[in-house]
């Protein structure tokens, strides 16, 4: 058998491909490639998924059809390890009162009478860094997958590079401020940690360059000639409609960072992708090959045109939607002719086990501290880096003004609203509820509770906003009944179903006639047959009646087997807990 290496990688392509699928298979996961691409030469990408549970797949890029499918191996890996496939989703009552919730590891602190933070979770530096203001009560760090305010504060130990000791982090600050930032796997402890440690640079100067407009270096012809493979993905590119700029993101020969641009004059937009790893040419193949990762050449044309306006460039919630999909906005500053720093033809490669040293120097020069925690359990090395300071990709105040965990003491009385038999006004002191706990009328309530609903039904879609309309309807109170309809149908109308949407529009229809007494509905029964058919005509009928409440909405019960799409997930989790099981015995 052939034996392919590529430079950062401590183990021949083949071989990882063989290692990873035979253990998922001894796992009993069933993974299938949904997808290929391979829009330009030398750049391939891949979709992975689970066939029993499509929620859990992953995505990988690479030079040549094995490295991009050693990626998405590597990154199943890495997700399946850290618990990340489920880091959005409640895992029921069974789970949450069981031996353990995330591993056999981790650490419960029950929250002190007072609601303050108890003793023994983060480190001194954290606390200050967590909580300035010393405002986070024990209640806020309460984990999504549990919800289990009873039991208290689930926490994970890392080990501080600085001096290797144990601190003990919340699960929910992990979930809220890092997400996926900072995972990896990998064939060996280095190669995973370098990885992962890339990752974080790649971000955080990434973040840098964006916020502060900073014009970069073009790499030089003959630079770029030393990698021909690379050369001519561009040309390629280039000879499509799209002229690309290759730039040095290193600040200067600081970090191991590249960024490529790519424009697209036929819409006037651009499109930023960086990359990072020890290796320069590394770092650019990865660049390159993540600017075009599940895109082909007719979906790049999503992106934002170039703007002036520095102020909205900066705003954290910009730097947000470059980490989801790029599609943020860009400064013309940074394609300046002067650039703010001179080309650095930088290389920090060696071994991995150097490079690992390597890149924690420059950590150590940034005086940041760098958590790692390492999970072996799946039979693949793994890892979750944390640099608090550098890797967050959400401000720390969200734990505050945007937990994820702030829909938990809703769940229940959620959940049974569509079997419910309420007087009126507890419907309507339950959007006064939803208002105190300041949740944004644009949260999906699947999100809020942490649901996998499937895709076929109203929960699908449901966002609070919709839901004030419903309360309102079930409350008898019409007249905020009709705006939150009409807040409906402006704000979720395009994600609907054809059949949803013409129920709204009758709904509205109808809230706008019972307005007018001088009006007889009768008159127009009809007409409104003929617009909207029966089916629509009956429902919202029966809704602005108060005998129909909670429109395509169905009662979930509390072990949630309701929703197949959470079974499925939740069958997912159980091999993982299995595994963790035999590993910590």
């Amino acid at each position: 058998m052939t034996q392919t290496f590529i430079p950062g990688k401590d183990a021949a392509l083949e071989d990882s491909i063989a290692r990873f699928q035979q253990k998922l298979t001894d796992l009993g996961f069933h993974i299938e490639e949904a997808s290929w691409l391979n829009p330009v030469p030398h750049v391939w990408s891949v979709h992975i998924r689970d066939r029993d549970c499509p929620l859990c797949f992953t995505n990988g890029k690479g030079a040549s059809k094995k490295a991009a499918l050693a990626s998405a191996l590597g990154e199943y890996f890495e997700r399946l390890s850290t618990n990340y496939f489920f880091a959005d989703f409640y895992l029921g009552k069974e789970i949450a009162e069981g031996e353990f919730v995330h591993y056999p590891n981790e650490k419960w602190f029950p929250v002190p009478e007072d609601g303050s933070l108890p003793e023994g979770i983060l480190d001194e530096r954290l606390h200050a860094f967590y909580d300035p203001e010393q405002e986070l009560s024990g209640s806020d760090l309460i984990d999504l997958q549990s919800g289990n305010a009873a039991r208290g504060i689930c926490a994970l130990p890392f080990t501080r590079q600085s001096d290797l000791e144990t601190v003990y982090i919340p699960m929910n600050i992990i979930g809220n401020l890092y997400v996926s930032n900072g995972m990896s796997a990998g064939n060996t402890a280095n190669e995973a940690r370098v990885q992962g440690l890339s990752e974080v640079f790649e971000r955080y100067v990434k973040n840098r360059i964006i916020a502060e407009s900073i014009s970069l270096p073009e790499i030089p012809q003959e630079v770029l000639a030393r990698y021909p493979g690379v050369v001519e993905a561009i040309a390629k590119l280039e000879e499509e409609g799209f002229p690309i700029l290759s730039y040095d993101a290193s600040l200067g020969g600081q970090y191991p960072v590249i960024c490529v641009v790519l424009f697209n004059p036929a819409n006037g937009t651009c499109f930023a992708s960086f990359g990072a790893h020890p290796d320069f040419g590394v770092a650019l193949e990865r660049t390159v090959t993540e600017l075009l990762q599940g895109r082909s050449l007719k979906d790049l044309d999503v992106f934002t045109p170039p703007t002036f306006d520095d102020e909205e460039v900066a705003e954290h919630a910009n730097l947000e939607t470059h980490f989801i999909d790029s599609s943020g906005l860009i400064s013309w500053d940074m394609f300046k002719q002067d650039a703010d720093y001179a080309f650095a033809d930088w290389d920090f490669s060696g071994t991995t086990e150097e490079e690992f040293a390597t890149l924690m120097a420059i950590f150590g020069q940034e005086e940041a501290d760098v958590y790692i925690a390492d999970y072996e359990h799946l039979g693949v090395y793994a890892c979750r880096i944390l640099v608090p300071g550098m890797s967050d990709i959400y401000p720390a105040e969200d734990l505050l003004l945007a937990n994820n965990s702030m829909g938990a003491p809703l769940r229940e009385k959620l959940l049974s609203l569509p079997a419910s038999d309420w007087q009126p006004e507890a419907y309507l002191a339950l959007i006064q509820e939803l208002d105190d706990e300041g949740l944004d009328d644009f949260t999906r309530v699947r999100e809020l509770l942490g649901l996998a609903t499937g895709k076929d039904n109203g929960w699908y879609t449901l966002r609070v906003g919709e839901l004030k309309s419903m309360l309102a309807l079930a409350g008898g109170d019409l007249d905020q009944a009709l705006i939150w309809a009409e807040w409906t149908q402006e704000f979720n109308a395009s994600v609907f179903t054809p059949e949803r949407s013409n129920y709204y529009r009758c709904l509205q229809t109808l809230l706008l006639l019972a307005q007018e007494p001088e009006r007889e509905p009768a008159q127009y029964y009809s007409a409104f047959v003929k617009m909207y058919g029966q089916d629509a005509v009956d429902q919202a009928s029966a809704a602005i009646s108060g005998e129909s409440r909670f429109y395509g909405l169905f009662a979930i019960d509390e072990a949630l087997k309701a929703l197949p799409a959470h079974q499925a997930l939740l069958a997912a989790y159980e091999k993982l807990q299995q595994a963790k099981r035999r590993y910590w015995a």
